[in-house]
């Protein structure tokens, strides 16, 4: 039997909802991982057979490292890349804090508290918020259900000033 790449897993959590029960599961797993290097080999292992994020070229060959990353030359354009070229995570630092980060992204955590538990300055945090999370803005429902209710408002007017008064002087 065949296991789901990378690339398939992260197309199919974009195209449900995830149940609580779900997201808790989600959670577990990410906190398994313990090491950073087996974050990375998996999206290593994922992007083995993809071809070249440049012109498509699906001949390469390994061509070093960097930053621990394999890096392939294209044989079609000349471009190299490795694995993460082409995707959200794509010339990000601190490798070993994208699961911690992750997890506090699952949390609901904000910003400032999330660069305070992992150890980043706000700024990357933010940044890194916006790079982790680029399918929240397509998860949207297309219809709004609920129950509203409103209630009178009284604001009091002040007509200091004014030359034309709705109430005697």
């Amino acid at each position: 039997m065949r296991g789901l790449t990378f690339d398939e897993l992260f197309a199919m959590l974009l195209a449900v909802q995830l149940s609580p029960d779900d997201l808790s599961r989600l959670r577990e797993w990410i906190a398994g991982i313990a090491d950073p290097a087996e974050c990375i080999a998996l999206i290593e292992q994922a992007a083995a057979g993809r071809p070249c994020p440049h012109c498509g070229c699906a001949r390469k060959h390994r061509c070093g490292q960097a930053s621990g990353l394999q890096r392939f030359r294209c044989l079609g354009c000349g471009h190299s890349h490795n694995a993460l070229t082409g995707t959200p995570l794509a010339r990000l630092r601190k490798k070993e804090l994208w699961l911690p980060y992750l997890q506090c992204v699952l949390e609901s955590r904000t910003v400032r508290d999330a660069a305070q538990v992992v150890g980043v300055n706000r700024t990357t945090s933010f940044r890194w918020r916006h790079r982790f999370v680029p399918g929240a803005m397509r998860d949207r429902p297309a219809a709004l259900s609920a129950i509203v209710e409103a209630d009178e408002t009284y604001r009091l007017e002040s007509q200091k000033g004014s030359r034309n008064l709705a109430r005697p002087p």
